[in-house]
């Protein structure tokens, strides 16, 4: 693409680099020039004029974007992703449906590297995401681009990101008490929520003693094919009572403690084919956890290991809780 300021005569068929003031009105930046804008042009009194205009092998931005689109999602319907129409260069990706986010890094670095006119951007691995929410917009910078370099970046970003949806309808919450009184039912509502926004519904409410044999006969009972525990009490160890419950039940516990504040105590593993998480007594807030950065991830079928629940600690640090008992720092 050939770039830069040309006599008008020289400037019919081109793209207009930057928008002007012409005597009838303003002319758009990206508008192909014909012999009228010319005049109108040097009716102002412009003599000369910056443009941008194709050669051989030159994709215009538009279509340069769609095709890339087109190869970072090959199968829109199977990625759960939607591609809008492209403008003034630029496409946006959109979730058709709940689910978190799946991006290959690698790939986007990939494609982005390719050509600095050529550009991907995404949210953040994981992130949860919603019908109609966007989660990437392609960018084609220039007012064109090469195809062999479009090619390139096409073939470097091919499924780079895609939609994973949630894997299960149902869920079962196992709270327990410490006296005869019943918890508060805030810690429900807000894993009622959470859950709602991926299309999960929580069984009748379960409560029963802090202790294990009592914790073990709920789990195995429950119906939901996701099970939570919340404790009366924080769990401390791993070798505590909710996770001891679960081992009890028949269970594993893959992962106890986590390097995410606030969530520090959670516990995760598996009862059969269900996940089995013990919420952090921080998950009766509404507020973002790192509760809602493993159930949401377990819900949508990612895989996770005690070293991806170490790798959350960079970004780890979320907001403070006002209410804090006791705060991270201390005030003044």
């Amino acid at each position: 693409m050939k770039f830069g300021a040309v006599p008008l005569a020289q400037a019919q068929g081109a793209i207009l680099a930057h928008s002007v003031q012409a005597r009838e009105g303003r002319i758009a930046k990206g508008t192909v020039l014909t012999r009228a804008h010319l005049d109108a042009l040097e009716a102002a009194g412009w003599s000369q004029i910056t443009i941008a205009r194709l050669e051989p092998g030159d994709v215009e931005e538009n279509d340069a974007a769609a095709r890339l689109a087109r190869s970072v999602v090959p199968d829109p319907g199977a990625s759960g992703l939607r591609i809008s129409t492209a403008g003034a260069g630029r496409v946006n990706l959109y979730a058709t449906g709940p689910g978190v986010v799946a991006v290959r890094a690698t790939a986007v670095e990939a494609l982005n590297s390719v050509d600095p006119a050529i550009t991907l951007a995404t949210v953040p691995p994981f992130q949860r995401t919603a019908a109609g929410r966007m989660v990437a917009t392609i960018k084609i910078i220039s007012y064109a681009v090469n195809m062999d370099d479009l090619d390139r970046a096409g073939a470097a970003g091919a499924g780079a990101l895609r939609v994973l949806a949630p894997r299960y309808g149902g869920a079962s919450l196992i709270e327990t008490r410490v006296s005869t009184r019943q918890p508060s039912a805030k810690g429900r509502e807000a894993l009622a929520v959470r859950l709602e926004r991926l299309g999960l519904t929580l069984s009748p409410r379960r409560v029963v003693p802090h202790d294990e044999a009592a914790i073990a006969d709920a789990l195995t009972a429950a119906p939901g094919e996701v099970l939570f525990v919340l404790g009366a009490s924080a769990t401390s160890d791993s070798r505590d009572v909710a996770p001891e419950g679960l081992r009890r039940a028949g269970g594993t516990v893959s992962a106890f403690g986590m390097p995410v504040d606030p969530g520090n105590l959670l516990f995760f593993g598996w009862l059969g084919a269900k996940p089995v998480i013990g919420l952090p007594g921080c998950a009766r807030s509404p507020a973002m956890n790192g509760a809602d950065w493993v159930l949401e991830r377990l819900i949508c079928g990612v895989d996770l290991s005690p070293q991806d629940i170490r790798a959350m600690g960079v970004g780890g640090l979320l907001k403070e809780i006002p209410t804090r008992p006791l705060p991270r720092r201390s005030k003044g």
